[in-house]
């Protein structure tokens, strides 16, 4: 029955007009949008629409919240659930947390048998118990470039995606079970590329920041996927496709060769 009533709610919510001032927000801050297809398009604002009415965003460190910051970020969150269950809206994601600039938390540092905590800088997290925090001038600024692999927004909602199974291994919930396998062989295999790369010190196209752990090797790839479509295709196509099958989409096909919008 709740699933039922969550269901009606979200086609009223769907339903609504988009406001105008909201898509001026999108076409301004969110240049992907416009290599997507027209349906693309509206599905893409459909899920906005939902995301917002659904989510709480809060401001924090003085940052006051605005249309223009939830706007941003709901539809850069929701590009990533393009082709993905319609059911999935990140469900265990209750509020967005937005300071304006990097932002310092607390961390525990163990050197040897001693535990300590510091402050460490951060431009975002992502909490597996309902929570996604973000820097809104390095969430503003990864928007504005959709050609430079880096888009914190999409980092850190793909670990939402990767969180959902209830672990952060840099596996998401797959469609069937014979998936598995081929997705452990070549996230691993480029994984493992990735920190031998990092430990010699050979440029990569993939942040080495993904070398840290199998669950930010997935966020980095997933910046990627969706930045840099056409250069992850050649360099890393086994890769690319697992990622492509993962989520629904291609976004090499959208893209010219030289890396811009097709027309």
């Amino acid at each position: 029955m709740l699933d039922f009533l969550k269901k009606r709610r979200r086609e009223r919510i769907r339903a609504q007009p988009f406001p105008p001032e909201w898509l001026a927000i999108i076409q301004r801050n969110v240049p992907m949008y416009a290599r997507l297809s027209e349906p693309d398009r509206d599905e893409l604002l459909r899920r906005v629409l939902v995301f917002i009415a659904e989510k709480s965003f809060e401001g924090a460190g003085g940052l006051e919240m605005t249309d223009e910051v939830r706007v941003t970020i709901a539809a850069q969150a929701c590009v990533l659930l393009l082709r993905l269950d319609d059911d999935d809206y990140y469900p265990a994601l209750r509020s967005i947390v937005v300071y304006p600039a990097a932002y310092k938390a607390p961390r525990a540092v163990r050197t040897g048998e001693v535990v300590r905590e510091d402050d460490a800088v951060h431009l975002g997290e992502s909490w597996g118990h309902g929570a996604v925090v973000l820097s809104w001038n390095s969430a503003r600024q990864g928007a504005a470039d959709p050609r430079d692999g880096k888009n914190v927004i999409l980092h850190e909602f793909a670990h939402q995606l990767d969180q959902e199974d209830g672990a952060a291994d840099g596996t998401p919930e797959l469609d069937r079970l014979a998936l598995y396998a081929p997705w452990a062989r070549v996230l691993s295999e480029h994984y493992l590329a990735l920190r031998k790369a990092a430990r010699t010190g050979r440029k990569t196209l993939l942040d080495q920041y993904g070398a840290t752990n199998e669950a930010e090797f997935f966020a980095v790839a997933s910046e990627c996927f969706f930045e840099r479509p056409v250069q992850l295709r050649a360099r890393h196509p086994e890769l690319y496709e697992e990622l492509s099958s993962y989520y629904g989409q291609d976004p090499a096909a959208e893209m010219a060769p030289g890396g811009q919008p097709a027309t």
